[in-house]
């Protein structure tokens, strides 16, 4: 049983020692040696700076990232990282982010990049690989930026993923397999999965509708139709509506010379249906049920339809070949990833950017979650409440304090009336 014991121990952690951390940032001690704020929007007098801190409410107070602090400001700031491939591996990317501010407009997002950066100079025009993570603008933007990288061309995900909102810590994880599937979890909770081929319009469809295509002229698409059996009768219409009673008599006394020819009485004739109309059904049910009955829907002006034999279904329009698709089966592969940068612009600044993580190993980036998120949110969580409490405190106290200095503000501007007219009267 030891034996089991230690061999299980010892597989575990072969299997981590294969997979490979590529880049691990929780900003403790010596993170400005590897990061680089960009002089980006500077001159203009638009460019913000990142504060060092844990927040106005945190699980650990120790527990510091980076946060913009100025609001109506672009932030950008990068690191450089050991270069990374993802060609038959998987790549996994994490980090956490927490909204202090009431954030109106603003996004916040990480960018890998490919290419060489100037990291002084790094901002809004730098090419990128990947951008992922919430963008956030009034009540109608709410969403989960997942943008990809293609032959110099910036994608979009087509899906609508939704972002956290509160003013909490969350942390958002991009998975890509080497079979081009994906994974996007929030808070180790899977929010959208699905494949780099369906999910974003990088490839061509390999099918498209040939608009060429045509109706057939025989194709029937006529799903009921009238009974070809129903049909008028030969010699219908020659029926009389009345006919001679064959029971009447001549009376003994008719004189035909002076009566003149004696003809019958007519009778309606009980041959005779009227002018010929296709058969119609005869419903003895409540409407309710009338309207719900499937005979019903196939009824045209109260005629009775039946299946149509030749009936092929309703045409639709053929997919063919696309002939401008080229498949390509290294989709999922991008160029070796060398830097990682943030760069967002805020109308409110506050949030808090940590634990950012590029790895390939899935299981790691669960345990990072587990390990912080899980274990801190509830304290978190509590920590907010207070300062909420304490700022709700302030703020009515703020009222308070200006309701008292209008009340002083009128007072003296009573007094000062007084005396004015005191002197008035003194003086004349």
């Amino acid at each position: 049983m030891r034996l089991l014991l230690i061999l299980l121990l010892y597989f575990l952690n072969f299997n981590h020692s294969l997979s490979e951390i590529i880049f691990e940032e929780r900003f403790e001690d010596g993170w400005k040696d590897r990061w680089v704020l960009s002089d980006w929007k500077r001159s203009e007098g638009k460019a913000g700076t990142f504060k060092h801190t844990a927040g106005r409410w945190a699980a650990d107070p120790d527990d510091k990232g980076l946060q913009t602090y100025i609001d109506a400001r672009h932030y950008a700031i990068s690191a450089k990282i050991p270069q990374f491939s993802n060609k038959n591996r998987t790549l996994v990317f994490q980090y956490s982010i927490k909204f202090e501010q009431d954030i109106e407009c603003g996004g916040g997002y990480v960018k890998l990049m490919s290419a060489y950066v100037n990291q002084k100079k790094f901002g809004g025009d730098t090419p990128y690989s990947f951008m992922f993570g919430p963008d956030i603008c009034g009540t109608q933007t709410k969403k989960l930026q997942v943008i990809v990288s293609y032959q110099g061309q910036n994608y979009p995900i087509k899906k609508d993923i939704e972002c956290e909102t509160d003013k909490l810590t969350h942390f958002y994880t991009f998975i890509l397999r080497p079979d081009a599937t994906y994974s996007v979890l929030i808070d180790n909770r899977e929010r959208e999965s699905g494949s780099l081929y369906t999910d974003w319009d990088i490839l061509p469809p390999p099918k498209i509708k040939d608009v060429h295509a045509k109706k057939p002229s025989n194709w029937d698409d006529r799903e009921y139709i009238t009974d070809p059996n129903d049909v008028k009768p030969q010699g219908y219409d020659s029926i009389p509506k009345e006919i001679p009673d064959p029971k009447a008599k001549k009376p003994v006394d008719w004189d035909e010379e002076e009566d003149g020819i004696w003809r019958p009485k007519k009778i309606p004739n009980p041959a005779y249906k009227g002018p010929w109309k296709p058969k119609v059904l005869v419903f003895r049910f409540n409407l309710r049920k009338l309207i719900t009955c499937s005979i019903f829907k196939h009824l045209e002006h109260g005629v009775q339809k039946i299946k149509n034999p030749n009936y092929k279904g309703k045409w639709k329009i053929p997919w063919i070949d696309n002939p401008e698709f080229v498949d390509d089966p290294d989709l999922y592969v991008w160029k070796p990833i060398k830097y990682i940068g943030i760069e967002v612009w805020q109308v409110k600044a506050g949030s808090i950017y940590d634990n950012i993580l590029l790895c390939d190993d899935p299981k790691y980036a669960k345990e990072v979650v587990e390990e912080i998120w899980a274990k801190n949110r509830l304290a978190e969580k509590e920590a907010f409440e207070e300062a909420e409490k304490i700022r709700l405190a302030q703020e009515e106290q703020g009222k308070k304090d200006k309701e008292g200095e209008k009340k002083r503000n009128r007072g003296w501007r009573h007094h000062k009336r007084v005396l004015h007219f005191c002197f008035t009267v003194f003086y004349f």
